[in-house]
């Protein structure tokens, strides 16, 4: 039997990440009663303590174990955490080295959205592929430069490490363990059951753009700027660099920087989240939509916009056009 270690953590934990993902791992143990099987879990919340209060005392977990308790387990699920992520890190690192401990050990690690965070801070990612909410990405990747942060990926599966998407997405990476460890039969019945989408594999498409600016180089947020007001114009990096009195080098270092972005990078972002907004909201034609946005090639466009967001514009506006929308309904 497979032991299941679910943290809860302290702080403003996700009690939804808690409650859906012992509920499905019992799930299956529920499924394989009633076939007459030996159930394959063993699924029990952890703690620091005996007690745990989240969201400042509203709710209380209380754990079935704590981590002195505990010499062995199997799978480590991290939920997400909320609020200030210093903060976060610093309520939760007792878990650190027992994490570390039991992955030495054996166990598996999985960390739901921004769990991503507590498990970056044990440095077993340090090399290896993340991912996280994607409005939280820019913060990982300024926080942990050495780990991989791919915030378009809905799973990502190093070593016995786990990272899913954001919010709801990280059902899907429950999902994925149920089918690792009891079959594609078990997964399908749990999609089923709690209605999740199988088979997801990016986060593109929910991706909203916004400009890393709290970076305090003034230089770089005046360019950024600059692009963001001219995107439909056809924008040089020397031209930028020619207006803020640098040379191309030292603007491309200094942005790059800043933003984690290249200046090519940023220009393409910021064109194709007004494309997705003008899908979303309008009826135009989709060559129309190239045009608005600064680009001519219609090659270009469409291999830029699906790179970007994981669907072709027509797919995109279907998903998301509030016309098309309620023509389906």
């Amino acid at each position: 039997m497979k032991h299941i270690s679910i943290l809860a953590l302290e702080g403003e934990t996700s009690l939804s990440n808690l409650e859906a993902t012992y509920k499905m791992f019992n799930m299956v143990n529920g499924f394989l009663a009633s076939a007459g099987k030996a159930p394959l879990f063993k699924v029990q919340m952890v703690g620091l303590s005996k007690e745990t209060r989240l969201t400042n005392g509203l709710f209380t977990v209380i754990p079935q174990l704590t981590i002195k308790d505990l010499i062995k387990t199997d799978l480590i699920i991290i939920p997400a955490v909320h609020g200030p992520i210093k903060h976060i890190l610093e309520l939760n690192r007792d878990y650190v080295p027992w994490i570390i401990s039991q992955y030495k050990q054996g166990a598996e690690v999985a960390s739901l959205c921004i769990g991503a965070f507590i498990l970056a801070s044990t440095g077993l990612l340090n090399g290896k592929e993340c991912s996280t909410h994607w409005l939280s990405a820019a913060e990982f990747k300024s926080m942990f430069p050495e780990v991989k942060m791919v915030p378009d990926k809905i799973i990502t599966d190093e070593f016995g490490l786990y990272s899913s998407g954001g919010a709801f997405s990280s059902m899907n990476l429950v999902l994925y363990l149920i089918e690792k460890y009891a079959g594609r039969d078990m997964a399908i019945m749990c999609s089923k059951v709690f209605e999740i989408e199988m088979d997801r594999h990016s986060q593109s498409p929910f991706i909203i753009f916004k400009g890393q600016k709290e970076h305090g180089d003034d230089l770089v947020r005046k360019a950024q700027e600059y692009i963001e007001k001219n995107y439909q114009e056809r924008i040089t990096v020397d031209q930028i660099a020619d207006m803020l009195a640098l040379n191309r080098r030292s603007l491309e270092r200094r942005f790059k920087k800043a933003t984690t972005n290249t200046i090519v990078e940023y220009m393409q972002c910021v064109k194709i989240e007004a494309a997705k907004k003008s899908l979303e909201s309008s009826r135009i034609n989709i060559n129309e939509v190239m045009y608005q946005v600064g680009y001519t090639d219609t090659k270009a466009f469409r291999t830029t916009f699906k790179r970007t967001t994981g669907l072709s514009p027509i797919e995109y506006r279907n998903k998301y056009n509030r016309a098309q929308i309620g023509l389906a309904g």
